[in-house]
């Protein structure tokens, strides 16, 4: 078992402290309706957005559901109505969902649906895609 001293406890806390005084640290978050965001805003003046509706778990959800977005800690984002949670990293790295949500969001302008082959012939009889002109 190890063994820490009060003065070793304390020490840490005080280095913890200064490291957090050095980094942005989250302090508000909130929806914005107009846009369909959420803006996570840092200590420093910076702002974090992202469409709500990207996140697996939120893309049906309402207006005023998004909108009950909270800080949990200064790590992630909770939304007590809908029961689900993010991390701000997770989010900022681009993590908007499970890994198979994720791939689905992928493939979904790859797909091969038969309204998109139909559509496909239809623009091809016209000659196709338009061809590029040289920038002037």
């Amino acid at each position: 078992m190890v063994h820490i001293t009060d003065q070793e406890l304390a020490d840490a806390k005080q280095r913890w402290a200064e490291e957090r005084a050095d980094r942005p640290v989250p302090v508000g978050v909130r929806f914005d309706m107009p846009s369909e965001r959420v803006i996570v805003e840092f200590s420093n003046g910076a702002a974090f957005l992202f469409p709500a509706r990207a996140l697996e778990g939120l893309e049906t959800a309402t207006a005023a559901e998004l909108a009950e977005v909270e800080l949990m800690g200064e790590t992630g984002l909770h939304w007590e109505g809908l029961d689900v949670d993010y991390s701000i990293s997770g989010l900022m790295l681009g993590i908007f969902g499970s890994t198979a949500f994720m791939e689905a969001q992928r493939r979904g302008g790859q797909s091969r649906s038969p309204a998109k082959v139909a559509a496909s012939r239809v623009n091809g009889a016209k000659g196709g895609r338009p061809r590029r002109t040289a920038a002037t």
